[in-house]
């Protein structure tokens, strides 16, 4: 842990689902009752962009009645105190690292309260409803959407989180599946660049098993743990008596 100074930290949907965001998949998850052809890929937008805008509109206003959680406020304070490289790289498209702090992160699947225009490719903060017909600011057509990465579409940060992940010493996967491509090949470039790998998840995921340590639980208690350890250990490396 001594030898730790560039960190990367991939998050998904289960760090968010303690706060009472809905996952995609299983029972009362976000595609029961969708198709994810109906909603989030760039033909439903062509095809149906009522649904697929109506579809995001209630998401943005469940954000509402959420709240950061304790794992949140841990990779906060992570961001916070540790002294070397950071990045939190996370797919989920909801705001809740930001309520809790954080500030060295990326959202690679794109951002609920931000909305893309499709004809000048100008974003803007959006926290109500985007009817299809919404006006862009910067251009004035009637071309924005959800700015979210729709199935099909390239991933945003693609090359500030590959440059991270080849310089960092710690790969730290958080609540994710471990079955969506790119971000389920990380923990294998990141082991091919030298660096260690730690899962945290409530069960094991798709590719628990090419992690160096992987550990199973509720985020809300495993990440605040972990940062609690990590932040330690820094502190009594970097402290005169240890050197």
């Amino acid at each position: 842990m001594l030898d730790i100074r560039n960190i990367v930290i991939l998050t998904g949907a289960g760090i968010s689902a303690e706060s009472g965001i809905a996952t995609f998949r299983g029972p009362g998850g976000l595609w029961e009752g969708h198709r994810v052809e109906d909603v989030c890929t760039p033909e439903a937008l062509a095809r149906n962009p009522a649904l697929v805008h109506r579809f995001y509109d209630e998401r943005r206003a469940a954000l509402a009645g959420v709240a950061a959680n304790p794992a949140h406020d841990a990779l906060a304070r992570l961001d916070r105190e540790w002294h070397g490289e950071l990045l939190i790289v996370t797919q989920n498209v909801d705001d809740l690292h930001e309520r809790a702090g954080a500030h060295r992160l990326v959202h690679m699947h794109g951002e609920l309260r931000s909305a893309l225009c499709g004809a000048c490719g100008v974003r803007e903060t959006w926290t109500g409803a985007l009817p299809p017909e919404s006006e862009c600011p910067n251009c004035g057509t009637c071309a924005l959407r959800p700015d979210i990465v729709f199935f099909g579409e390239m991933p945003y940060h693609m090359e500030r989180i590959e440059a991270a992940i080849a310089a960092a010493d710690l790969f730290v996967s958080i609540g994710t599946s471990g079955a969506v491509y790119p971000a389920a090949g990380f923990v294998q470039m990141a082991d091919a660049c030298g660096a260690d790998t730690l899962e945290l998840n409530l069960e094991r995921s798709a590719g628990s098993g090419l992690f160096a340590d992987s550990r199973l639980g509720a985020a809300s208690v495993l990440v605040p743990e972990w940062v609690e350890r990590l932040l330690a250990a820094q502190s009594t490396q970097s402290s005169p008596m240890s050197r």
